[in-house]
């Protein structure tokens, strides 16, 4: 295993957004595997992985074999690639892996390398073929349109958000970036949209009039409010939501919307009972996961996300918690907005930043003005040793600081 990801590894950052001419070339070579099984493709700003966590509880517990392809990873690799959220066995990796690079030799004849998310994707795509799955949640990596993923056609495209992030490739202005999650859409098929702001949802009214794209809009077409849902293909009442945060409702709803066009579309029966149960069980690993009685992981790595977050601890201190925040994130990220933006929303709030592992991490002269923690190891058993019941603690940031620190309160495998 350690070979593959040295060979993946050495490719990040190749080709990147080059064009679809070289991915659509291998997917033709390895004979079209993302043709054999239905898609859901999901882009948006944030709420990707919860929405699809949400689908694959609700599609696993009718019963479905359902592959998800998503990013990044928190615990290994493999995560990214699973099944009824078993990841990828190493021996299928390497297997599947060696089949792309084999074909990866034909493909050079006329095209260059495949990048890191290109062959990543290659290996989700060839392992659920091989799987024989009844349908696939392919995650977007960025934007959509011109994404490593757009080779598929989805029978649905699904957009849970739209935000400032990636400007420097997806655009500065909410109807440029639209414009790239909405190239997703299919002529003729279906796609399910989050409340957008105006301006984004006539991008997306606008595309999906032009393919002949049926389009199902949150707040409109259904709604999830006070934990009942409705839509013309069914209605639930009290439902309980795993995930935790009022946003989680309205990812909640995406997916179930998303969920009952599916089946629908297919004349297959949905069972209440085991919608509720699939909604209530739902989990997502670093996305506001209480990860021990008082402290919680989330990987809020753009300011719309942070916002999210923001009101849930908002919420949390008018309930008489009392807070406090550990923040890592990347060099190349808005990080000192996104500090700003902290301070500035939660002045009664102790913040805290810290370094970590990865490379790109900040350093001392990037946070002048802020509390430099110089282990966030040390902090956090301190915390554990002194605090009370009303005590919380919000790690956020960076993924890759999340997945860190997540493994050393778990373990390096990941669990407990």
């Amino acid at each position: 295993m350690f070979e593959v990801e040295e060979w993946l590894h050495s490719r990040i950052g190749l080709n990147f957004r080059s064009g679809l001419g070289r991915m659509q070339q291998a997917v033709d070579l390895l004979g079209n595997p993302e043709k054999t099984y239905p898609i859901i493709h999901v882009t948006g700003t944030n709420g990707k992985g919860s929405t699809i966590a949400f689908m694959r509880e609700l599609f696993a517990a009718h019963g479905k074999k359902v592959g998800t392809f998503t990013s990044p990873h928190i615990i290994s690799i493999n995560d990214r690639i699973c099944i009824n959220g078993q990841p990828i066995a190493d021996e299928d990796f390497i297997r599947t892996a060696n089949q792309v690079k084999e074909m990866e030799k034909a493909l050079l004849e006329t095209h260059d390398n495949l990048s890191f998310f290109e062959l990543l994707t290659l290996i989700a795509l060839l392992y659920f073929k091989e799987q024989d799955v009844d349908l696939v949640l392919l995650e977007v990596g960025i934007g959509g349109l011109l994404d490593t993923t757009n080779v598929v056609t989805g029978e649905i495209a699904v957009i849970t958000s739209i935000g400032l992030d990636h400007q420097e490739t997806l655009g500065d202005s909410l109807e440029e970036i639209a414009e790239q999650k909405a190239g997703i859409f299919k002529a003729g098929k279906k796609a399910v949209i989050a409340k957008l702001a105006p301006e984004a949802e006539l991008v997306c009214q606008k595309r999906a009039k032009e393919l002949d794209v049926a389009l199902y809009r949150a707040g409109q077409d259904f709604t999830l409010k006070d934990s009942n849902f409705s839509s013309r293909l069914a209605s639930f009442s009290r439902l309980e939501i795993g995930l935790e945060g009022t946003y989680q409702q309205e990812n909640a709803a995406l997916a179930l919307q998303t969920f009952l066009l599916f089946m629908a579309s297919r004349e297959e029966k949905v069972e209440e009972e085991l919608v509720r149960q699939a909604l209530k069980e739902t989990y997502w690993a670093g996305r506001l996961e209480r990860i021990r009685p008082q402290i919680y992981l989330d990987g809020a790595h753009n300011l719309p996300a942070l916002t999210r977050l923001v009101e849930f601890i908002q919420e949390k201190i008018q309930q008489g918690y009392q807070v406090r925040i550990l923040f890592g994130a990347l060099k190349r990220k808005d990080y000192q907005g996104m500090l700003g933006y902290l301070s500035e929303q939660l002045p009664q709030v102790e913040l805290k930043v810290t370094g970590f592992d990865y490379q790109g991490s900040f350093d001392e002269k990037d946070v002048a003005g802020y509390d430099l923690i110089p282990s966030y190891g040390d902090f956090i058993r301190e915390f554990e040793e002194k605090a009370n019941d009303q005590d919380l603690l919000f790690v956020t940031g960076s993924l890759y600081f999340i997945s860190e620190v997540r493994a050393s309160l778990l373990g390096s495998d990941g669990t407990s």
